[in-house]
């Protein structure tokens, strides 16, 4: 996973609310066990629809998601943040999160950044026209226009983000304790 500091760049001002799983990415894609290549079907019935956000090209290329609240409600498939994570999304912003998708993000390097509705609907205005920025490291969003919205997150989870460490990192963080463990096992318990 690679490490989360600041986030900047354009975002798609989506704003709905309840956007279940499903419309992230639809049951027909869960087939493949491979992350590549879903940003494809991401939004699929979003994308159906004339001027929608996602293949506008004004928005080419953003890595900032402005969403409405309850975003990623529904099933718990994974496939969602690997979706999100193949359209090029590094965080989404937004009132509230289903906890087993915000959990999912986290486990997959995508940042969720809760705020109130007041603050995401400024943000949706902004984005529009206008690049944002998230730094992990105090907390915040800011617009070209000063406006300046913290938001809270686990520690846990800041630590990991910022250092770029998922369960595997976080496993091989202790190389050396396992190490020290796994020789005192077999010299302690040699039959084992």
């Amino acid at each position: 996973m690679k490490p989360i500091r600041e986030i900047e760049g354009r975002a798609f001002p989506l704003g709905l609310k309840n956007v279940d799983t499903d419309v992230i990415i639809p049951a027909v894609y869960l087939k493949t066990i491979t992350r590549k290549g879903l940003g494809r079907g991401a939004f699929e019935t979003i994308r159906a629809q004339p001027g929608n956000v996602f293949d506008d090209p004004e928005y080419a290329g953003a890595n900032i998601l402005v969403a409405g609240d309850n975003f990623g409600c529904g099933s718990s498939r994974e496939h969602a943040a690997w979706a999100l994570g193949d359209l090029g999304i590094d965080a989404v912003i937004a009132p509230s999160f289903s906890d087993i998708f915000s959990g999912n993000a986290f486990k997959n390097g995508i940042l969720t950044v809760v705020l109130p509705q007041a603050a995401v609907d400024r943000l949706l205005e902004v984005v529009k026209t206008h690049p944002i920025s998230i730094d992990l490291e105090s907390q915040t969003v800011t617009t070209p226009f000063q406006d300046r919205f913290r938001f809270e997150i686990d520690p846990f989870r800041k630590h990991c983000l910022l250092n770029g460490l998922d369960e595997v990192g976080m496993t091989l963080e202790r190389g050396p304790a396992i190490a020290a463990f796994e020789s005192r096992m077999t010299a302690e318990r040699p039959w084992l």
